[in-house]
């Protein structure tokens, strides 16, 4: 991996992102990228926010592109919020000196002004599209006094700078994932530099920002691959040293088709957080993506470790190895990653970590049953967000239809003896004073073979009927450690409500 730039100064990344609305996970991922270089060669990562596109800016969005890197547990030296060598880090801070910078590609004939109006350039790429050219700016302007153009159609006095490409030749460069990649100049547009409000595109600004901060990878998304030539072409005309330029593949979904903002509600970051994703599982999940760590504990070369941290992605991450292919979201995978990081807490963090579900649903985890009830779903949970459906049997009655405590192959009467029998069972255990899972599982087993139930699918039956009475559903976890946290009173008064439902099926 090529891990230095500009001399072989120290290795600074940088994010740019737009404060344009959600934090997309296409971003993240590059971030992520950026840290584990950063890390891994003791480099800086620095966070620098793209907000000269003022029509789209969003109040309050640079604080969640904050808020989920540091959710993630990623880290980055400098930026607007913490400052650095290089201040400022928004560009809207900067247009001084991007406007200098555009005069003089302008003064140095490496670029022009252009007054087409937006009118006369959609006229002009309807016009390249039925005649099937490349969509490009037919360069009206190139040359012009403002005078002499103003003897065209489509003026406007509102001008834009535009980059003046090659007409021969090709931009080749070296993408480190993606290998040698060559664009054939007379097919690439005279893109903008300098809007007529004075601020700059992203063109302009990026090469002067990473120039000027010495970012010496720049990593971003696959959908900047057609830019980068009208990028080195502003370098080769500053006379710079462009950084390493590597784009990350994107993101797909389970066909293996473009991310949908509609479509996918998990392309916004704030989604996993909603969902009760944990972010050491995400950040796992993302870092498969990027890096094959392989099992320390396995010598079989080529073995890769399912479980790790941000330490490991960047120990073992090799930017020639990410690969231009798309990555496919698999979130069945994520869930069960989460599932097994969910396991592996300690009862009193998962505890802290579902008590906002849980409050949002209403339900009290100050309950003295709560921990218990959680200590027996642990294994099941696969997201922070379903604990509030699991544990709500143990915290609120259930509605459910009579029908129910009727199991398939029973007779509603056999029904009405297996609930007699249960409740009988239950006034006995309570009695003794000794409730636990222990203390219920012998007598309900001699409770099947006193009712003549002696085959599994039978036995199955019984613990079906006291499972729909004792908790409203099918399927919970093991009975009697439901029954015993739910406690004596509790059981016996929702086996008398179910005995009452049945009651009004005539039996």
């Amino acid at each position: 991996m090529e891990v230095s730039g500009h001399g072989g100064s120290r290795v600074r990344v940088r994010l740019a992102p737009s404060p344009t609305g959600f934090v997309h996970i296409g971003n993240v991922l590059v971030a992520l990228v950026d840290a584990a270089i950063a890390r891994k060669f003791d480099g800086a990562f620095v966070i620098r926010i793209e907000d000269t596109d003022q029509k789209r800016f969003l109040e309050g969005a640079e604080q969640l592109i904050y808020d989920s890197l540091a959710w993630l547990g990623i880290e980055w030296q400098e930026g607007p919020d913490r400052g650095g060598p290089f201040a400022p880090y928004r560009q809207s801070e900067r247009l001084p000196r991007y406007r200098e910078v555009a005069e003089q590609l302008v003064a140095q004939g490496d670029a022009y002004r252009c007054w087409c109006s937006p009118e006369r350039l959609d006229e002009m790429r309807k016009a390249q599209q039925a005649a099937k050219l490349p969509p490009k700016y037919d360069r009206l302007c190139l040359g012009k006094s403002e005078t002499e153009r103003q003897a065209f159609g489509g003026y406007t006095e509102r001008s834009v700078i535009r980059l003046r490409m090659p007409d021969t030749g090709h931009t080749t460069f070296t993408d480190p994932i993606r290998g040698e990649m060559s664009f054939e100049n007379a097919l690439l547009d005279d893109r903008v530099l300098l809007k007529s409000d004075g601020f700059p595109t992203y063109n302009l600004a990026v090469v002067v920002d990473d120039h000027e901060m010495e970012i010496t990878h720049a990593i971003r998304g696959e959908e900047w691959l057609p830019s980068t030539p009208a990028h080195l072409r502003v370098y080769e005309a500053l006379a710079w040293t462009p950084p390493v330029i590597a784009h990350t593949p994107l993101l797909l979904n389970a066909d293996r088709g473009k991310i949908s903002k509609r479509k996918h509600p998990w392309a916004n970051m704030r989604w996993f957080q909603e969902e009760g994703f944990l972010p050491e599982a995400v950040l796992n999940y993302l870092g498969n993506l990027i890096a094959f760590v392989p099992d320390a504990d396995n010598p079989q070369q080529g073995v890769a470790q399912e479980l790790f941290g941000f330490a490991e992605i960047s120990e073992h991450f090799e930017l020639g190895s990410v690969g231009p292919s798309g990555k496919v979201v698999d979130l069945d995978r994520l869930d069960w990653l989460n599932g097994q990081y969910i396991r592996r807490m300690t009862l009193d963090e998962l505890a802290r970590r579902v008590d906002p579900f849980m409050t949002a649903a209403g339900l009290d985890t100050g309950n003295p049953i709560f921990m218990g009830a959680l200590a027996l779903e642990q294994d099941r949970l696969k997201r922070l967000s379903e604990a509030p459906s699991v544990l709500s049997i143990f915290f609120r009655e259930e509605v459910y239809a009579p029908e129910a405590l009727v199991p398939k192959g029973v007779t509603p009467e056999g029904a009405r003896q297996m609930l007699d029998g249960a409740i009988s069972v239950c006034e006995g255990v309570a009695a003794t004073g000794e409730w636990t899972a222990e203390t219920l599982e012998a007598p309900f087993r001699d409770l099947a073979i006193a009712l003549d139930l002696t085959t599994g699918k039978q036995r199955g039956q019984l613990f079906g009927v006291v499972r729909v009475a004792s908790t409203g559903r099918t399927a919970t976890p093991p009975l009697f450690d439901t029954m015993a946290i739910l406690g004596a009173g509790t059981i016996l008064k929702r086996l008398a409500h179910a005995r009452l439902l049945l009651a009004g099926l005539g039996v």
